[in-house]
């Protein structure tokens, strides 16, 4: 028995995010280092500096459009007069007392101190996921829209605006890509709860054995309120989870290959 755990629209929305993530990674990169001969073989794959340039900036207006609907969505979901619950409940995504109490436990945990935490709908890292992107866009977006159009920034802003700018849209994109190439790749295939691959996002439903052993809080819940039915699902067709799994483990290689020689020719470049 599987049970539903997301809906078309939100693994579109996360398939949406891969893909466009993955594009303004490696085009951002191949400016950066463009000065290496791994930045020159990278420009060179999309066409040259401008072509890169380009579509770094066409791809970075088709995000800010994709967080917009998103935020136009999540907005949508929102139980207006049941807001409390809807907003700060167990079903949602923003961080409560539970979770600041899931975490200390878990750090007593890791010293045999305590029991796991038995965690709810989501856990601490999965909203830290979610906020961590949620947040990082709209840096990203204002200080790539201001160095994309610097005659337009410089004629309401000092000139030095267009620095810092250019300094905050580098780290926070070195930082996004460090976590969702790190932290984020470990947590969704490399832990024993997902190896070889958390397939929720894309087959949208979780075994139901799986839930109960690293979501219990959740799965009793849903028992309680007679709801664990409504959300059974059936099992993905084989050759959809074919699918997934080959255009996730390219995601994957990608995104580690961008990372490990974004590290390597990391010292012949200066980020500031």
């Amino acid at each position: 028995m599987r049970i539903k755990r997301f809906n078309s629209l939100e693994r579109c929305f996360h398939f949406f995010l891969i893909v466009t993530f993955l594009i303004q990674t490696a085009t951002g990169f191949s400016r950066v280092f463009v000065s290496t001969h791994w930045g020159e073989r990278l420009i060179a794959f999309w066409g040259g500096y401008k072509a890169a340039t380009t579509l770094h900036i066409w791809v970075g207006m088709v995000m800010i459009i994709g967080f917009v609907i998103h935020t136009f969505y999540i907005l949508a979901r929102i139980r207006w007069r049941n807001f409390s619950e809807s907003v700060f409940g167990p079903d949602s995504l923003m961080p409560n007392l539970n979770d600041a109490r899931n975490i200390t436990q878990q750090v007593l945990y890791f010293f045999g101190l305590r029991p796991p935490p038995r965690f709810d709908r989501w856990t601490y890292w999965e909203k830290f996921d979610y906020w961590a992107v949620y947040w990082g866009m709209p840096l990203l977006a204002i200080t790539g829209l201001m160095t994309a159009y610097p005659l337009m920034t410089s004629q309401v802003f000092p000139g030095w605006f267009l620095n810092i700018a250019a300094l905050l849209h580098r780290a926070e994109a070195v930082l996004a890509v460090s976590y969702i190439f790190i932290v984020h790749f470990f947590i969704g295939h490399l832990r024993p709860f997902s190896f070889p691959m958390n397939e929720a996002m894309f087959s949208g439903s979780v075994p139901l054995e799986e839930l109960q052993e690293e979501k219990p809080v959740w799965v009793a819940r849903l028992e309680n309120d007679g709801q664990l039915q409504q959300l059974r699902s059936n099992v993905p067709a084989r050759w959809f989870r074919i699918a997934y799994f080959m255009f996730g483990y390219a995601a994957l290689c990608v995104g580690i290959y961008l990372l490990v020689n974004g590290i390597i020719y990391s010292r012949f470049v200066s980020f500031h």
